[in-house]
């Protein structure tokens, strides 16, 4: 984990792994005692709130999400176990590294 604050914005931290965040934090007693009359309070006072034109969402369409394939592969034995060590989500992380070889091929 590096838990590193990305150059110039003290508000956002760069975890090198997926297992190193935090877990979310629960939603608050308070925070779900809301009315929707003060969360619309609270909307209109906020400056960064944006209200969306007219017909934002008109043209929205749903987009499948490619899914994964489940293949066997045979991988040197020193192979998975450097990735292996590296914890839980090894799997992605080795589909990753092949993920930006195929990139790299395709920009050559």
């Amino acid at each position: 984990m590096s838990g590193k604050s990305t150059r110039g914005r003290e508000n956002i931290v760069r975890f090198d792994r997926l297992d190193d965040m935090p877990p979310a934090q629960a939603l608050s007693d308070a925070f779900k005692a809301l009315t929707d009359a003060e969360v619309e309070r609270r909307v209109d006072a906020d400056p960064d709130a944006d209200i969306l034109p007219p017909g934002f969402w008109d043209e929205a369409r749903p987009v499948e999400v490619a899914t994964k394939e489940q293949i066997t592969l045979r991988l040197d034995p020193d192979v998975l176990r450097h990735f292996r060590a590296t914890g839980k989500g090894y799997q992605s992380r080795i589909n990753a590294v092949l993920k930006s070889y195929v990139k790299a091929q395709q920009t050559r």
